[in-house]
């Protein structure tokens, strides 16, 4: 019979790891399970600078990496398996996975979101070819070439600013004529000698040979004009990097709790509409998606399991 355990928390971002302190903390049996390294979004993002006490020259690897100290110190458990069926019906939940089945009997499901593709004809083709979702990933690859980013937001702009460490020029398409982003990002973005702006534009198409991508078609959204922009002969390749916001990564709970546009719907205690499973992060219905936010998620969310389980106990 397998282990019944207080709490399973699915996925190990800020969210989730945050609950997995609290409830452990708690002395609540939890175990955490994470299909791939933990962080999340903020495990491919360079700096941080919006997390209250973050350290100087914060990246997004060394704050996660505390958190997954922090868990760990009071005895969180952990598994690394992709999770492929839910039953929330029960008193005890099921979660299968690839590698085994789990039981708890409550849920906090912190599965964050993944990046939001353009959508373009090409654009899946060219995946780790010259397009990436992930500057401090592939960054690199592109030194001394040029680089495109797509979007104007907070993580865009930043990104785009990261990615000047290696490319000789940063150009920022962007589909409206001014940026999203908060007026300190732009402030340093308009300073920086190595940026660009194509504004009222959209990638439309991406092509390539040989197996790369040689050249993007971007048309202005007012005019309808259409250009290729090619590589540079030498270079043979650019980096298209996209940073067009997110998709939650909830697929899996579909039918399973009340939902909206793909988000779970939980209320200001992070409970869903299913009694014993709660939410937290990126992937609920929310107003404001930062580590910040997620962090303050998984404690609520911990909190109250900890008051469920005291309810199913008395």
């Amino acid at each position: 019979m397998s282990k019944v355990y207080d709490l399973i928390i699915l996925g190990a971002g800020p969210a989730g790891l945050s609950a997995g302190l609290y409830a452990g903390r708690s002395r609540i049996s939890t175990l955490i399970i994470e299909k791939s390294k933990d962080g999340g979004q903020i495990a491919i993002t360079d700096e941080i600078e919006n997390y209250p006490g973050s350290l100087p020259e914060e990246t997004g690897p060394s704050l996660i990496k505390r958190m997954t100290d922090q868990a760990a110190k009071f005895g969180v458990e952990r598994c690394a398996d992709t999770i492929t069926e839910v039953d929330f019906t029960g008193e005890i939940k099921k979660i299968t996975g690839t590698k085994g089945e789990y039981l708890a009997k409550s849920i906090i499901i912190a599965t964050g979101a993944n990046p939001r593709p353009m959508g373009c004809p090409g654009e899946k083709e060219y995946v780790g070819k010259g397009v990436s979702y992930c500057a401090t990933c592939d960054g690199a690859f592109f030194e001394d070439m040029e680089i495109y980013v797509v979007g104007g937001g907070d993580s865009a702009v930043e990104e785009a600013m990261y990615l000047t460490r290696f490319g000789r020029k940063v150009t920022i398409i962007h589909r409206r004529d001014q940026l999203r982003a908060a007026k300190s990002i732009q402030e340093k973005a308009f300073k920086n000698p190595k940026m660009d702006f194509m504004w009222d534009s959209v990638v439309t198409e991406v092509k390539g040979e040989d197996g790369v991508m040689t050249s993007m078609i971007v048309e202005n959204v007012k005019t309808g004009e259409k250009t290729e922009i090619f590589a540079d002969e030498e270079d043979g390749i650019f980096g298209l990097f996209v940073f067009v916001g997110f998709l939650p990564t909830t697929q899996l709970f579909e039918g399973k709790v009340a939902m909206e546009n793909g988000y779970i719907i939980g209320d200001e205690n992070m409970h869903t509409n299913v009694p014993g499973v709660f939410v937290a992060g990126d992937c609920r219905v929310k107003s404001l998606r930062q580590v910040v936010t997620a962090a303050a998620d998984g404690a609520i969310a911990a909190t109250q399991v900890e008051k469920y389980l005291e309810h199913l106990e008395g």
